[in-house]
């Protein structure tokens, strides 16, 4: 048996990066697992790659930021299985902005993606828990620059700040429903948007990923597989009663000063 076996797994930007971990994981523990990504083509070779390994696993083509297209994803995993029984937002924006320049436009993008869909897809997964009597779990994928960041992430930093509170709010209000919601506050990950990001935004080469890894205390970039690793022990019944916290999955302690 695994940790999610016959569990119903939705994973809201799925189809790459942590999310994509997140859902191999998921399957590999024995999970049914349902991914959404506004490109359909990655996320039906991730679903054929999961049925290959013996998982039943769908692909829900979605953008996020439009609300209706949240809701519905966790409507069509309910179609497909019967219930949700555990959620995990990793759908996010990265893309820069500082205080001074950033335009409403752009504030409003981070927003929509990193805050507004958390929000709506938890809600549509409660309502389903609730409506069945169910326990489940959800896990959002935060950052550590909530905490604070860097200059040129202010909306980003804005948007996440407000995931980390409503986890806990959420985690809170549906305690006595045996709903546990918690998030991670993830560093620096080694993942295809991130390198996307460093060649687009800070002109980074071939082999930035060794010039930043030397940098960090464990001389490497994180890995999604082991966030992914985590974020199943956090669905699981293994993580126990814990529910509303917010953990820092990062190789930097906040607050610590040399």
């Amino acid at each position: 048996m695994g940790l999610l076996e016959e569990r119903v797994v939705l994973v809201s930007g799925g189809t790459q990066g942590v999310g994509a971990a997140v859902a191999r994981a998921a399957a590999r523990e024995g999970a049914a697992v349902v991914v959404t990504g506004r490109r359909p083509e990655p996320g039906e070779k991730l679903v054929a790659e999961l049925r290959g390994g013996g998982a039943d696993a769908r692909c829900v083509p979605t953008d996020v930021a439009d609300v209706a297209q949240a809701q519905a994803s966790v409507a069509a995993a309910v179609t497909a299985f019967g219930r949700v029984d555990s959620l995990v937002n990793a759908a996010g924006l990265t893309s820069r902005g500082t205080l001074v320049d950033t335009t409403p436009e752009l504030f409003d993008e981070h927003v929509a993606i990193n805050l507004r869909a958390p929000f709506f897809l938890m809600q549509a997964a409660v309502r389903d828990m609730l409506r069945r009597g169910s326990p489940g779990t959800i896990v959002n994928i935060i950052s550590s620059s909530e905490l604070g960041g860097q200059p040129y992430l202010a909306a980003y930093v804005a948007a996440k700040a407000g995931l980390a509170g409503l986890t806990r709010n959420a985690a809170h209000a549906h305690r006595f429903d045996r709903i546990r919601i918690n998030g991670l506050d993830i560093g620096w990950t080694d993942t295809e948007g991130e390198d996307a990001t460093q060649r687009r935004f800070h002109g980074a080469g071939d082999g930035w990923r060794e010039e930043a890894g030397r940098k960090l205390p464990m001389g490497r970039l994180g890995q999604v597989d082991e966030i992914a690793d985590f974020v199943v022990f956090l669905l699981s019944d293994r993580s126990g009663v814990v529910t509303g916290s917010v953990i820092d999955w990062d190789q930097n302690v906040f607050g610590g000063l040399d």
